[in-house]
């Protein structure tokens, strides 16, 4: 399974079938689509470095706006470019980082 980038379908690898790209990402689908491992994005969330998540019933999804904002606030032209935001690893953060708010 391949996604295009800022692509609304998403083309199997098996043939040339093309479906829309679904509006909700469960964790493993979220990893793949933003570059990163499952169990790193599990990181993301439990140290609340991570995108935007809900979640509904036992499962967790992501929206797609929410993955592609996040890896937004991540975005540089040049090593000394400040940014719009950061992206902190996915560890545990020093008590002084600044609280996510919410939209």
């Amino acid at each position: 399974m391949t996604y295009g980038t800022r692509i609304s379908t998403l083309k199997m690898q098996d043939g040339d079938t093309v479906y829309p790209m679904p509006r909700y990402f469960r964790t493993q689908e979220a990893a793949l689509y933003v570059g990163l491992s499952p169990r790193t994005m599990e990181k993301h969330r439990c140290y609340g470095t991570g995108p935007v998540y809900r979640k509904l019933g036992g499962r967790v999804v992501y929206a797609l706006e929410d993955l592609e904002e996040w890896v937004e606030r991540g975005r540089r032209r040049s090593t000394s470019d400040l940014g719009k935001g950061v992206v902190y690893p996915a560890r545990r953060q020093a008590s002084g980082m600044p609280k996510r708010t919410k939209s």
